[in-house]
């Protein structure tokens, strides 16, 4: 991976290929940026950058044999830990490891891709991920060794922010004094979800959303016109991945539009006519019946779409990005349901279904309970 192949972001490019040319490499590093933002794709090129000793802010050196490597993911010094959880493939005690093969395919086909992409191209999406106490102790066998080629030893961990506490205490000693010219890159969405103690340990870089013009670039060198490009572009709202899928109209979003524009229907339907709550029923048991991730990843973009009608509401449509793709649904004809009356309601209770989902609890009954409460709230009048 070069920096030459990554959308946007020349200031974080520009500031770590100038620290490693200066010799000054924080051993322990935090790359946090929202998906699609490109995290991984920098910590990929700046990997290859420091290991292949590539100098003048591009991986483009003397040491081909090692630019060949990184080419296929394949360098001896380069390691990887990611969220992962048992499945057909391994029945026990699944670490990295046991996935590598799907790990090195997966970057060469999505470099942008999201937690939810990786769980399905390994057939763990019914399952909810993590980097647990069996990979911390991997990790720390990796690194007990010597650099197989005498220089820089690399351990990235993608979304570091699904490891559990028992792995993020095994690993923090590590962290703080990592054997010689060993450097950790850790990856996250959601730094808050990391304890403490690893992040007051690492150097922290945060990502931006990418800009519409670098992600209609990306869109275009992928076959698309520069209006379709700069119209999606709007839309995916700083995430390529998602401007990817919208393009190919392959996004998880559009299943979860027709879920959130059948609830709010139903919801609607159901005020003065107790049938209804049959219609809320069935569609509980149709997103309980999707994986936990699954479930979780709807939650969200109904906060999202939520968030979406109240600044349309408050006629800040210019800060509205989302356009709903179910025939005869208009966001601006919902906007006037989402007030200061009940947003925080609504958000509270879409948050508190992620808590529950997280922990397990009984999707029928969650989701059931929830279209009930939600569709009160949507009936509670503005002031």
């Amino acid at each position: 991976m070069q920096f030459k192949d990554i959308l946007g972001l020349a200031h974080i490019k520009k500031h770590l290929t100038t620290s490693a040319d200066s010799g000054r490499i924080p051993h322990a590093q935090l790359f946090v940026g929202p998906e699609g933002s490109g995290t991984l794709s920098i910590a990929l090129a700046y990997s290859q950058y420091i290991i292949c000793g590539n100098t003048g802010g591009e991986n483009q050196g003397q040491q081909q044999g090692c630019n060949i490597k990184f080419d296929s993911f394949s360098h001896p010094d380069m390691h990887f830990a990611f969220p992962v959880s048992n499945s057909d493939k391994v029945k026990s005690h699944a670490v990295s490891n046991h996935y590598m093969q799907e790990w090195r395919q997966f970057l060469k086909q999505q470099p942008y891709g999201n937690l939810f992409d990786w769980y399905r191209a390994i057939g763990i999406e019914k399952k909810q991920g993590q980097i647990g106490v069996d990979e911390a102790l991997d990790i720390v066998k990796k690194l007990s060794l010597k650099s197989y080629e005498g220089g820089y030893k690399m351990m990235l961990i993608w979304m570091a922010d699904k490891m559990n506490n028992a792995a993020a205490n095994k690993l923090l000693k590590l962290i703080e004094e990592p054997p010689n010219n060993t450097i950790f890159l850790l990856i996250a969405e959601d730094e808050e979800q990391l304890l403490q103690t690893i992040r007051s340990r690492c150097q922290v870089v945060h990502f931006p959303p990418l800009a519409e013009e670098a992600i209609a670039d990306g869109l275009v060198a992928e076959g698309a016109t520069r209006p379709e490009a700069m119209g999606i572009a709007q839309e995916a709202n700083g995430n390529f991945n998602k401007a990817l899928d919208l393009m190919n109209r392959d996004s998880e979003d559009l299943v979860f539009e027709k879920w959130f524009v059948q609830w709010v229907r139903s919801a609607f339907k159901a005020k003065g006519n107790k049938t209804a709550i049959h219609d809320l029923i069935l569609w509980s048991e149709e997103v309980a019946a999707a994986g936990r991730e699954t479930q979780k990843k709807f939650l969200h973009f109904c906060i999202a779409v939520i968030r979406q009608a109240l600044l349309v509401n408050y006629n800040t449509k210019e800060l509205a990005y989302m356009q709903i793709h179910v025939d005869g649904f208009q966001l601006e004809k919902f906007a006037p349901f989402v007030h200061e009356n009940n947003v925080l309601a609504i958000t509270r209770e879409l948050e508190d279904a992620i808590y529950h989902v997280e922990r397990n609890g009984n999707a029928k009954i969650i989701f059931t309970d929830l279209s009930i409460r939600l569709t009160r709230l949507l009936h509670k009048k503005a002031a």
